[in-house]
This record gives C-alpha cells, structure tokens and sequence, in this order.
C-alpha cells in the first residue's frame, strides 16, 4: 500500500447495496476488464487478488455534529472518545487508520485507489455509555479505482456497521485495560473494510439486537 490522501469535502456517487442516506457528488462509471471480475452479487463486484497502492478519506463538512450529552443525539457525528476537538478530523483518522490497516492485509497484483466517503459516526455520549449502553454505528461509501487513470474499477458500495458498546462498569475496566471506544471501533472497522475488499460478497452486517433498531435513522 502507498500514498493516503485524507479531506474533509464532498466525494463519489451510486446506487449501492445498503444505500442509505446522502449520495456521493461524483457519478462513478463501471470500467474495469470483464476478465478481472470474478463474481457478480447485485451491484457489488468482487474483484479478486486486489493490491491497495493509495487511500483517500473524506468526511464531509456538511456532515453535523452533536456534543449533547444524551442517549441519543442528532447529528451525523457523535464522538467522544477523544478530547473535545475537530470531531470530522478525529473520526477522517480513525477512518484513516482502520483504511491502512485493512489494505496492508492485501498484496495481490491488481492495483486499486481505495476511496472511502464517511455518512455516519455515531459513537455513545457520556450519558449513554455509563447507564444504558448502546451501538456504535459508522456508515460510509467505497470506491475502488485505477490508481493510474482515475477510472472506477468497482462501483460504490454503501457500508453499514453496529457495534455493540461497552456500558457501566465494563466501559470503565476496558478503558484501564487500552480497549477503548477507538480502539474497538478500529478494529471493527479494520475487519469492515478488509472483509469488504476481499469477500465475494463484501462486508454485510449481521448485528439485529434492540439498539440497531433504535439506531436506524
């Protein structure tokens, strides 16, 4: 993997399999060799043996931030796991950082460009995590591109993910023991994306518990 680019602006557009919310500003056309696609599942297509030489980050500024300190606030970005600062960097980073670690597990010969648009970064409030729990959920787009001619190689596919928090006295010893808010939604996220790039099908979430449902807007 080579060269990472991260913004925060608008990017990509599609029809995808778990579209929800807000499109991407850029329409993408399917151009990569019939040869090179090995299955067809909806409007995904898998493309096999995928080696990841740059990734590019956006999260929007259009993109609305909470800092209210209830169970469930409006916004597209709630974050708390880092100190109070420029929430749309702080979530761009973990995106970032989960992108890097994802295509440093991919060394096939067909090189890609990894573009990945944010739509929803909800993390627990204070309020939340120390009383009735949660989920965190982060939604984005990815494109996969020929790092050479810019054109898309796969069309944009629409990723949703739940993780179930941490709450009360558990939230508190994992944070003592490093596994943090960040920390597990890293993870989470390093697993997303490499599952998504590598799995015929993509990355489909199979979290179906209460606070899902409550989460879905």
């Amino acid at each position: 993997m080579a060269a990472v680019a991260v913004s925060a602006c608008a990017g990509p557009q599609a029809t995808t399999r778990n579209a929800v919310g807000a499109a991407p500003l850029e329409p993408s056309a399917l151009t990569q060799p019939a040869a090179s696609v090995a299955k067809k599942s909806g409007d995904n297509l898998y493309i096999p043996d995928l080696n990841v030489t740059g990734i590019t980050v956006k999260v929007p500024k259009t993109l609305t931030v909470s800092e209210k300190n209830s169970y469930y606030p409006n916004g597209d970005i709630v974050w708390r796991g880092d100190l109070f600062g420029d929430r749309h960097a702080q979530v761009e980073a973990i995106l970032k950082d989960s992108a890097e670690q994802a295509g440093a597990k991919l060394n096939g010969s067909r090189d890609v460009h990894m573009h990945i648009q944010l739509t929803r970064f909800h993390g627990l409030t204070e309020k939340a995590r120390y009383s009735t729990g949660g989920v965190h959920k982060i939604n984005f787009y990815v494109t996969l591109r020929d790092p050479v001619t810019g054109a898309t190689v796969r069309p944009v596919e629409h990723v949703v993910t739940n993780l179930d928090a941490l709450r009360g006295t558990e939230a508190i010893q994992a944070d003592k023991l490093g596994n943090t808010q960040k920390f597990r939604i890293t993870t989470l996220l390093t697993g997303v994306i490499a599952a998504e790039l590598a799995e015929p099908e993509g990355y489909k979430d199979e979290n179906r518990g209460f606070f899902v449902a409550l989460n879905r807007n």
